[in-house]
């Protein structure tokens, strides 16, 4: 399934997959006290099990934006959104959260669900302009996190 660009990530991706997620999340690791978890996970490991989509830069071939998304009986989870620095403000993280959408409703779910930490006020601002509200702010271990889910209906 492709939309706009974005395409399921292969093997030979995994290297830009470590890349566009470290570039994305690095800045956070001060602020937080932390590694953000997305840059822990086992990247092999998502692309192997079909999790992860990305989308290039269009002339280059160059992975500048990925979701990592897993499919539950009543929502689909989406684990990761990273857009690459240098490619930020060029509406990739819109095109990758609206094939977020379209790929929960091919797969007949109602709802998107998320989680950010509390930390990442950014993402605050954003995810409610596209629809998600918060459902719960839970610290779990050491992360305070707040929930997000958006219903497709």
């Amino acid at each position: 399934m492709t939309d706009e660009g974005i395409r399921p990530a292969v093997a030979a991706d995994v290297p830009a997959v470590k890349a566009v997620t470290d570039a994305a999340y690095h800045h956070y690791i001060e602020r937080i006290g932390r590694v953000p978890q997305p840059m822990e996970r086992d990247h092999a490991a998502n692309v192997s099990d079909g999790k992860v989509f990305v989308t290039e830069e269009p002339g280059t071939g160059r992975v500048v934006g990925l979701v990592v998304v897993e499919a539950y009986e009543d929502h689909l989870y989406l684990d990761n959104i990273a857009v690459h620095p240098d490619a930020q403000g060029q509406g990739v993280g819109r095109r990758l959260l609206h094939f977020v959408d379209a790929h929960a409703r091919a797969l007949r779910l109602p709802e998107v669900r998320l989680y950010t930490n509390a930390l990442m006020w950014e993402n605050q601002k954003i995810y409610p302009k596209y629809g998600y509200e918060v459902i719960e702010r839970r610290v779990e271990g050491p992360y305070d996190r707040i929930h997000y889910r958006k219903r497709l209906d």
